[in-house]
């Protein structure tokens, strides 16, 4: 019982840096590698995050010290941040980022009604039907539109 309450009491030590460092490293070298750039949003939004944090932290030792549950707290979030199953770090740049700091604003060539249905895509898959808008035109996006429409009064 000694071993296991000694792993318990310092799993964030033990897990934390192959979560918080090893994996994002390895994620985000093969996300450098890969044509795609939906990756990339995930990593560099992930390491902007763990950059904010570790700044938290620096600024706030002191305070910290004296909440005995953070280092937990921060292995969860970063956690969250970053697992394949959850992506968190996209999730916060679609949700937050996106929403308040807007560098430019969403300039659109189509038209207001492809726009509007566009703008409540996540990021993939604004990217997707854009790319399937430049290869089989704007039209092939209505007849898309317009199946799913039907599809959903199917059901």
């Amino acid at each position: 019982m000694g071993v296991l309450a000694a792993v318990a009491k310092h799993l964030d030590t033990i897990t934390g840096p192959g979560i918080m460092l090893l994996y994002p490293l390895y994620a985000s070298i093969r996300a450098i590698e890969s044509p795609s750039t939906l990756d990339d949003q995930q990593w560099l939004t992930y390491w902007v995050l763990y950059s904010l944090i570790t700044l938290f932290e620096l600024s706030c030792w002191k305070v910290l010290a004296w909440v005995p549950i953070w280092p937990y707290v921060k292995l969860l979030f970063c956690m969250w941040l970053v697992l394949p199953v959850f992506n968190g770090a996209a999730y916060i740049y679609a949700n937050i980022v996106r929403k308040y700091v807007k560098l430019g604003g969403y300039n659109s060539n189509y038209p207001e009604a492809q726009r509007k249905v566009l703008v409540m895509m996540s990021l993939d898959a604004r990217k997707s039907v854009e790319r399937y808008i430049d290869k089989y035109g704007p039209d092939a996006f209505d007849r898309v539109i317009k199946a799913a429409e039907k599809e959903a009064k199917k059901h």
